[in-house]
Parts: C-alpha cells; structure tokens; sequence
C-alpha cells in the first residue's frame, strides 16, 4: 500500500478522468480558468488514490526549495540545539523548512553534508565549522554555486561571507578577570584546537586579562585538549601534577570545565576555595553539577535568529551576497555560580 501511494502522479489522476496532467495541476491549484466542476472532480480522484503532491518539486518549478540546510558539529550539546531552535522560528516566519545535518566534528563528514545540501537544492546552508576543518574548498565550492552562506559560532572571515558569532575575547577576558576578583593568583587555562578562531580568541582574552591585572602568563598553566570531558579531566591531572598547581581554572567551555572539576574532586581539592573553575557556553548541566559551574552564556537562540535573518536578508540581494559581507559580534553574558564563587556571595 505505502509504495503505491508514493508512486502516484498528476498523470495517474489525469488518466482516470480522461484529461491532461495540466488540467489536474491547475485544477489542485484552484485556477480560475478550470470550472468548478471539474475542480471538485479532480480533488475527489487525489483523495480516493491518495496522492500526495511533491512539494519540493513545486518549489523548484518556482525556482525556490524552500528549504535550508543547516550543519551543526554535533547534536549531543545544547548549545547547538539552541541556535537551531532560533533558526527555526525565523524560518518559519517566512514560511522555509530547515534541514539539519550533523558533521560530528569531522571534515569529511562536513563535506559530505555540504554536497548532500547542493545536492538537494537548498536555497541557502547555515553552517558551525567543525574542530577537524582547515581546509575550506568545500565552502568555496557553495559560494560558486551562488547559494547563500551564513556561518554562525565558528566564523572565517577570510571566506568572505556573513556570519554571528559571540565576543569570545570579551567572554574570556570578563571569566579571567572574575577569577582574579576572586582572589587567584595562579590561574590557568585548558584550551582547544588554536586553528579553530573561536579557541584562539578565547586564549587571547585569558592572556590579556593576565597582563592587564598584572599578573605572568606562565605557559606551563596553559594547556590545549581536545575540548571535551575526557580532555577536561587529563589536562587537569597533568596542572595538579605541577610542584605548585594553580588556584583557578579558565576552561575553553562546559565539558572541559566539567573535566577539570572532576579531576580535582579525585584529588581531594575543594572547589571553589582551593580550585576555582569557570567554563564557557551555558550547558544546561551547568546549573545543576554541584558545585554548580560558572560560565559564560552565548546567547545561542538569538544567534540562530540573527544568522536566519542574515540569510533571508542574502535573499533580497540580487547582486550576490558576497558584495556586502556581514559580521554580527554578540555580547557574551556572564553567570557566575558556586564553581569560582569564594566570595560568597549569591549567584545563579
């Protein structure tokens, strides 16, 4: 039964009323020029051999597929989820579906999504590079094609095309200079990839709130992990195992924050008055780990708002949307909770 239902066309109900496939067309379409009659006609027959109209292929005869494609590095972190959620409810608004594409922070599963999406005729792809990316042909590639892209979270501005990502630099700078009030003397920071912009800035913003409040960039209190939990927790053996371990701990984001505070639960430290900890991205676990963890929010709905509106701007530019690249920079907001709260006082 559900074959022959896919297998339905306007040629099929034009057959068995004795009329021309365009005829059935219009007549779905409700076109003033087919009688009423006929109409209704056409509408029973649809019902009775349950046809079901290709709605992508409408879309293209009209030179739009109403769809856009968005690839995120992974669906397991809430900070992904929420940007997607913004992108939706812009994309509703204007009446577009969106389909999603997971690239597991992998190259070659990134390129496989961005051929997948031109594949389908997406009129335009939203895209978070993924930890494994360097090298970007496959992006250059969709912007020969002439299909709009909008990068958000992890931008490249060497591609030349819009994109909303939050003031790293200001999140991390604001996180260090938190710990410092708070009365560390030794702060370190467990970082990512340096190539992927979003680390790097965030690294920049570490060391110079350590110059500017006086205090030594000392690099065997900087580590690189892989930005996860498991990273978290080896980069932070290895700062315990220093002859005078640090009192503060700057994380490149939550995972990695939540690591490097298990690791220093094992040891028997106590957070945040021997070890305070702050992360980065506002996962919803954050709130809720005891102690809780301090962290920078991201703003991550608007993000995808800001990065759907982008795209539709792009739309109404007949020019071409490489002309007038847009970058949206998103202030981060700081939450504070019991991680590096040594101070005492009342935080989220």
């Amino acid at each position: 039964m559900g074959e022959n239902i896919l297998k339905i066309t306007l040629m099929d109900i034009a057959r068995e009323l004795n009329i021309t496939a365009a005829t059935v067309s219009r007549a779905l379409s409700n076109h003033p020029a087919i009688k009423e009659s006929t109409k209704q006609a056409v509408r029973e027959t649809a019902v009775r051999l349950r046809y079901q109209p290709n709605k992508i292929a409408s879309s293209l005869r009209l030179g739009k597929s109403k769809i856009i494609g968005v690839i995120i590095p992974s669906a397991e972190i809430n900070f992904f989820g929420s940007v997607v959620h913004g992108i939706e409810k812009i994309a509703n608004e204007h009446n577009y579906n969106v389909l999603i594409y997971q690239s597991n922070e992998s190259y070659e599963y990134e390129k496989r999504g961005v051929q997948t999406f031109l594949q389908s005729q997406v009129d335009g792809i939203l895209a978070s590079i993924s930890k494994e990316t360097i090298n970007l042909d496959h992006y250059i590639e969709i912007k020969k094609r002439g299909v709009p892209l909008v990068l958000f979270d992890r931008g490249i501005d060497s591609l030349g095309v819009s994109s909303v990502v939050v003031d790293d630099y200001r999140g991390a700078f604001e996180a260090t200079k938190h710990l410092i009030s708070q009365g560390c003397k030794r702060i370190a920071h467990i970082g990512g990839q340096q190539h992927v912009s979003i680390f790097n800035q965030r690294l920049k913003g570490y060391i110079d709130a350590l110059n500017v409040h006086g205090f030594p960039v000392n690099d065997d209190l900087i580590l690189y992990g892989k930005v996860s939990i498991d990273s978290g927790r080896e980069c932070m053996h290895k700062l315990l195992s220093l002859s005078i371990i640090p009192d503060g701990v700057f994380a490149v984001e939550d995972f990695t924050a939540l690591g490097a505070m298990q690791a220093i639960k094992a040891a028997g430290k106590i957070i945040p008055e021997e070890i305070a900890v702050v992360g980065f991205a506002n996962e919803p676990f954050a709130g809720y780990i005891t102690p809780s963890l301090s962290t920078v929010n991201q703003q991550t709905v608007r993000m995808g708002e800001e990065a759907a509106n982008l795209f539709f701007e792009s739309m109404q530019n007949t020019n071409g949307y490489d002309l007038n690249p847009r970058k949206l920079i998103l202030e981060p907001d700081l939450i504070y909770r019991q991680s590096s709260n040594r101070n005492h006082r009342e935080y989220l």
